[in-house]
């Protein structure tokens, strides 16, 4: 009779994962753009919105800036404010992947992840970014905000790639940025 409770906890969990605890709406595009300048993508990058994880949970004002160390080595730094109001920073590694617009990227020791650009605005103004796992979705800018008819035409191209982008944060960027 013990085992009840635990057996019916198991498979609500399972029913709440299968009827709205995957992030997307079937398969998604994980394809990154065909022309990529990774020079013009160098810089600071605003996160404007982002699935939820662990590492990030909680992080206002993120922020990510990519700086070109040697050829084929660059430095990320992932920054931002914790819920506390304490400052956060994250540095990693990057070199570039297989394929234009592919990055692999690295915040611990010789672990790697794909980093792959989906969708690019041609001044590199924003950038829509996901990786090999559809669990992973990013929303970035130069600027702390977008407009809205940007940031819809941004979600529509999300969509169009089987992104679920009801499941979106949108992160404060606050008043106080560097």
């Amino acid at each position: 009779m013990k085992l009840l409770p635990l057996v019916l906890i198991v498979a609500l969990g399972l029913a709440g994962f299968a009827c709205g605890g995957n992030r997307t709406s079937g398969k998604v595009d994980t394809t990154p753009v065909a022309e990529f300048d990774l020079n013009r993508y160098l810089g600071t990058w605003y996160e404007i919105a982002r699935y939820d994880h662990r590492f990030e949970r909680g992080v206002e004002q993120a922020r990510a800036d990519y700086t070109l160390e040697a050829p084929d080595r660059i430095r990320v730094v992932n920054s931002g404010v914790d819920a506390a109001g304490k400052p956060r920073e994250t540095v990693g590694k990057a070199h570039p992947g297989k394929r234009p617009g592919q990055l692999r990227v690295s915040f611990f020791w010789i672990f790697y992840a794909d980093y792959n650009v989906l969708a690019l605005d041609p001044d590199y103004r924003w950038a829509l970014v996901g990786s090999s796992s559809p669990k992973y979705l990013w929303i970035l800018s130069r600027t702390p905000a977008l407009p809205r008819p940007t940031l819809e035409e941004i979600l529509r191209r999300a969509a169009g790639r089987g992104y679920d982008t009801t499941q979106l944060l949108y992160v404060p960027q606050g008043k106080n940025l560097k």
